[in-house]
């Protein structure tokens, strides 16, 4: 029989942005429930070594969030692992429906989804995810200090990257389908003067090239885009840098939206456009996405809910 499950606060997501949402809730008293989603514990669940956690100098990514869950579940927090396929917000209570079958009614919303690197799909890319094949500079460059890397992409994700990994590698090869940048015209400036940054234009990935024991990339294999000659290309890291896609599915067409997908929130806040629905982590955030930040919007959303429970109480 479908259940039905009421409470002050439903969460919907388990990164750091949800886990700390749980722990503010539930030292609130509100007795919130975390319904963890389709990827437990978030993007941190898909990285090995964190060094950018306050508190730790080095932590692996899945036992960070083991331990994020483990102390929104100490102070109260009901975590459930089922997946909301739905969320009415046109009623109050609101009203998720879970892939159970289970129907959760809350006062208030915390929207943790986050949000996904986008993937080209290829199996030798996903096969050295976490092992030399990163979406994300900031979490990972470090591990490639003195090393030559490459950067897959042409956008503003890509340049920025780039940039950015010439503080550790020796050498970024930028590789991009086209000859033109898509990239804000400052970007590609700063990018076209650092010697460090060598520009591979017409070319797409084809394949990463890499070791098993120990695990790790080699180099890669890209294609000319319009010859099809292939070019190996030695490397240490891949970095692939052709956006992020916010987890919005539930909200897309009812709350307001910007940059591309990502849930607005007034400027100081974790409020969103409906009332009572807050907004926490990568799911708004298109500019940080640091677990760091992600945890502490988590704080403000549980904050802001309590805020707004307290102030519509019946």
């Amino acid at each position: 029989m479908a259940e039905t499950r009421h409470t002050k606060v439903l969460i919907i997501g388990s990164g750091p942005a949800g886990y700390t949402a749980g722990v503010y809730a539930s030292r609130a008293m509100l007795e919130p429930i975390l319904v963890q989603g389709i990827e437990p514990g978030g993007q941190l669940t898909t990285t090995t070594e964190v060094e950018n956690w306050p508190g730790d100098t080095e932590v692996q990514g899945p036992d960070l969030m083991v331990r994020m869950q483990d102390h929104a579940k100490a102070m109260g927090c009901e975590i459930i692992g089922d997946i909301i396929v739905s969320l009415d917000t046109g009623v109050r209570p609101f009203v998720a429906k879970g892939d159970s079958g289970t129907t959760y009614t809350a006062d208030a919303v915390i929207l943790a989804t986050g949000a996904r690197a986008k993937w080209l799909g290829l199996p030798s890319e996903d096969a050295f995810k976490g092992f030399g094949v990163s979406a994300c500079a900031t979490c990972d460059g470090f591990f490639y200090r003195g090393q030559e890397i490459v950067v897959i992409g042409g956008g503003n994700t890509a340049v920025e990257e780039a940039l950015f990994l010439t503080n550790f590698a020796s050498k970024v090869t930028l590789i991009h389908r086209r000859d033109t940048l898509r990239a804000e015209k400052i970007l590609q400036d700063r990018l076209f003067k650092n010697p460090k940054i060598e520009t591979l234009w017409f070319h797409q990935l084809e394949e990463v090239i890499g070791e098993d024991n120990p695990k790790g990339v080699t180099g890669v294999r890209v294609k000319h885009v319009d010859t099809g000659a292939i070019t190996e290309i030695p490397c240490k890291g891949v970095f692939v840098a052709i956006g992020h896609a916010p987890a919005n599915e539930l909200v897309k067409d009812v709350l307001e939206l910007h940059n591309g997908g990502y849930v607005t929130v007034k400027p100081g806040s974790t409020e969103t456009s409906i009332p009572g629905i807050f907004a926490a982590g990568d799911l708004t955030d298109h500019k940080y996405r640091q677990a760091v930040t992600s945890a502490g919007m988590g704080c403000m959303a549980a904050l802001d809910a309590e805020r707004f429970l307290a102030e519509h109480q019946e």
